[in-house]
């Protein structure tokens, strides 16, 4: 979702001539386009990894404390600041879904990733030493093939992007020790992707759990089971989520915030939010925006 008043960046994909969907930039490089605006997001994917300094790096609502050695996961959308003095530098490898999707046929590869899942509540990866020298060097591998070669070898390129994901991802199982793949995360992958794109006209768990073939009660089962809450509070949460960005980062009145995300009247869309927050989201954005 773009909010009206926060810089979107779109990937550059005729930077080096011809299109390229994925990219190495160094964070002291960038530095000057977000010192203005240095609140921002993409619309593709990111992993940024510090190499010299720290500070915070906010992703959505958490604010991350990070140092040489951390990695940052951000997808699309999602909102992004970071301390543009005291982060000195390090790498940014972004890339468009699309880039892997070409290769490897697989509609799901992103989001089997774990620290892509839509229900992942972690964005922050902190590198032993080994790992980090390795996707340190991996990072300057792909900066060095992009940079030096007129004709740029994609299959080179994704073959070092797969390595970069299947290594971090390891080591994110590994600190985090996220059980294995079963048919319960399946299907809340599944759900949360439904929600994803359905929340701001879809509330109830019935919708999502006809769409799945499952009973709500059972799917409220499997989703509490892999993400510690109830298939309703989920989409809750996604609600009162996008009405705080609305509400921060728009000039949206609560009668169009209320439509857009379709609930039946302003005053109960007023009630769900006092209810989850304690105030009233006029309240909200008078307390709350920068």
């Amino acid at each position: 979702m773009k909010m009206r008043n926060i810089p979107t960046y779109d990937f550059h994909k005729t930077k080096y001539g011809s299109e390229l969907l994925i990219d190495v930039v160094a964070l002291k490089d960038i530095k000057k386009y977000l010192s203005d605006h240095s609140l921002h997001a993409l619309t593709y994917y990111d992993i940024t990894l510090i190499t010299d300094g720290e500070g915070f790096f906010r992703i959505d609502e958490t604010n991350h404390q990070v140092k040489v050695s951390d990695v940052l996961f951000s997808q699309p959308y999602q909102l992004r600041e970071w301390d543009t003095q005291y982060i000195a530098d390090g790498y940014a490898l972004i890339f468009e879904e699309e880039f892997l999707l070409s290769f490897f046929n697989d509609p799901n590869f992103i989001n089997n990733i774990s620290f892509f899942k839509k229900y992942c509540n972690n964005s922050r990866l902190e590198l032993s030493t080994s790992v980090f020298e390795q996707i340190n060097f991996l990072m300057q591998q792909i900066k060095d093939e992009i940079d030096k070669y007129a004709v740029k070898n994609k299959h080179i390129l994704r073959a070092l992007l797969y390595q970069v994901l299947m290594t971090l991802d390891r080591a994110f199982i590994g600190q985090y020790a996220i059980a294995p793949q079963s048919d319960s995360h399946n299907y809340v992958d599944r759900f949360l992707t439904f929600v994803h794109a359905d929340f701001q006209i879809n509330h109830e768990v019935q919708y999502y759990a006809e769409k799945l073939y499952l009973t709500p009660n059972y799917l409220n089962e499997l989703v509490k089971k892999v993400t510690g809450m109830p298939a309703k509070q989920i989409i809750q949460t996604k609600l009162i989520n996008e009405s705080k960005k609305y509400l921060l980062y728009s000039d949206l009145t609560v009668a169009e915030i209320s439509e857009r995300l379709s609930f039946e009247t302003p005053s109960y869309f007023i009630r769900f939010f006092r209810k989850r927050t304690g105030c009233t989201p006029l309240q909200y954005r008078k307390d709350q925006k920068p």
